[in-house]
């Protein structure tokens, strides 16, 4: 009988498998969150950040989930209204923070697996009711990647709208040029494509968001991008920080700019497309529509009524964790994330593992 693994490599859409290098750097010593030790880390990070995302604006280091961020979207950015785009959990979810902050919204709604088109986002705002507008850019449940080049494009043209962009299963698998696509505020945690354990959050943060906060009433102090903003002009932030997680995240962003961004994103496109073809050969299907096909990681729906559950349990007994499906979708689909660090060899093992439990084709 084969020895039983001592680690389960993660393939889930987050918290995703994370290397030893980067788990290193966070069982360093501790520094005090005043220290100049600190500022120059909170420095270096968001640095990093504005070349990785092509941005000039400022990036706000979140002490927070990326939750926090929608909710701080919410509370500092929404006067008229906000308009949500929804095609999946994540999405929803986020209608939901707004709806609980109190703050009036719309639903530009379409079924889960489908993409939102730039006419009708265009038909939305033409109403004027939005002084706001807030895109998943890869929805993680259903695996749907908007097309955010167009949709930015038509939210550009209403100068009064405010753009927020959730990037938290895109970041660091396809390139995002915030200040080329009038971002306003990107949204994204570190979890996912970045490789980093949970913990840290960030967002960029447009000059013209920035004022608008500072006219809004009930933001509170955790939330508020102005008290954020003067901390970070001072290299920290306004609550005590992860500093393990912004280690970690220094040392990846570093490595990030060692292999290049085209390879990072030519190793994320050959990944996801080995794993697209593999379920197609055999016998199962893509849940997104095509080709709006997230990079990150592949939803593949159960076209031919696999044991989900098995099949995730035959890969955990040798050591791969795959996920079941999201929600109302578990055992219809189930998703493979080939994100961050993992590699063409890491997917090539986990599909052979599937593939001795289904006995081949």
């Amino acid at each position: 009988m084969a020895e039983k693994p001592t680690h389960t490599k993660l393939f889930l859409p987050g918290p995703i498998e994370v290397v030893p290098e980067i788990l290193a750097e966070m069982a360093r010593p501790m520094i005090g969150h005043r220290s100049e030790g600190y500022r120059d880390l909170h420095r270096a990070v968001r640095s990093a950040l504005q070349r990785l995302f092509g941005t000039a604006n400022d990036v706000i280091i979140a002490t927070s989930s990326a939750t926090g961020v929608w909710e701080s979207c919410a509370r500092n950015g929404v006067k008229k209204g906000t308009l949500h785009l929804t095609n999946g959990n994540f999405s929803e979810r986020w209608e939901e923070t707004t709806r609980l902050c109190g703050k009036p919204l719309g639903t530009y709604k379409v079924e889960w697996g489908k993409a939102h088109r730039p006419a009708e986002l265009k038909r939305h705002l033409e109403t004027g009711k939005y002084d706001s507008v807030a895109i998943v850019h890869s929805e993680t449940s259903t695996g749907v990647l908007n097309p955010l080049e167009e949709l930015c494009a038509v939210a550009r043209k209403f100068d009064d709208v405010l753009l927020f962009v959730d990037a938290v299963s895109s970041a660091a698998t396809v390139p995002i040029e915030v200040d080329r696509l009038g971002i306003d505020v990107l949204v994204v945690s570190v979890q996912k494509g970045f490789a980093v354990p949970p913990g840290l959050a960030f967002f960029t943060l447009s000059k013209r968001a920035l004022e608008r906060s500072k006219s809004m009433e009930g933001r509170g102090y955790y939330f508020s991008w102005e008290v954020a903003s003067k901390h970070s002009d001072k290299d920290e932030t306004p609550a005590t920080p992860p500093i393990p997680q912004l280690r970690a995240l220094r040392r990846q962003l570093a490595r990030i700019e060692e292999e290049g961004l085209d390879a990072r994103w030519a190793r994320h496109r050959a990944m996801a497309e080995r794993v697209r073809g593999w379920a197609r050969d055999r016998g199962f299907s893509i849940f997104a529509e095509e080709p709006f096909w997230t990079v990150g990681l592949t939803c593949i729906a159960n076209a031919r009524n696999a044991d989900v559950a098995a099949m995730a349990k035959h890969c955990k007994e040798r050591g791969m964790a795959l996920d079941q499906g999201y929600g109302s979708l578990k055992g219809k689909t189930f998703r493979i994330a080939h994100m961050g660090d993992i590699q063409p060899s890491d997917v090539d093992a986990l599909l052979k593992a599937i593939d001795e439990h289904l006995g081949g084709k």
